[in-house]
């Protein structure tokens, strides 16, 4: 039977954005004919979320897909050398020194997500070793540039 009330429409790129940018593109796609979010849309979205952290958050991976960690551009300062100084701690990170492949961008951002992302692989590369206070990503492309290869 046809119902003239449609279900809003959410396009195939939502369905597989990571949870932030799933949100956004939820809540910005348009309406098909006005109509406003259902309870069972609200309902499927609560357990895509709920799906995504109880996995470690990597949905959609394909079993043996390699990961990387990264730190978030927008990550704090005081947050991001605190990482830095813990992932330096516990891995030999020897190529973000001067003279290493990774030392260039000398900044901050990057040297963090090359010990960052040494740590976490040299743990196993568990979503649970990227969190570094929610100040890190896991990433399903290569970050490797010129010179410096993320392991």
């Amino acid at each position: 039977m046809y119902h003239d009330h449609q279900p809003p429409f959410v396009s195939k790129q939502c369905i597989y954005s990571t949870s932030r940018a799933w949100y956004q593109c939820l809540f910005q796609s348009k309406m098909v004919r006005g109509a406003q979010p259902s309870a069972s849309l609200l309902l499927f979205s609560l357990g895509l979320v709920l799906l995504y952290f109880t996995s470690g958050g990597t949905i959609g991976l394909a079993e043996g897909q390699k990961t990387w960690c990264v730190a978030k551009p927008s990550a704090d300062e005081k947050v991001l050398t605190a990482n830095l100084n813990y992932a330096c701690s516990q891995v030999n990170c020897g190529v973000i020194q001067p003279g290493g492949p990774c030392y260039k961008p000398d900044n901050l951002v990057s040297h963090a997500a090359v010990a960052m992302n040494l740590y976490y692989a040299a743990h196993g590369r568990n979503a649970w070793n990227c969190y570094f206070q929610n100040s890190a990503l896991v990433v399903q492309s290569d970050p490797s540039y010129g010179s410096c290869t993320y392991y």
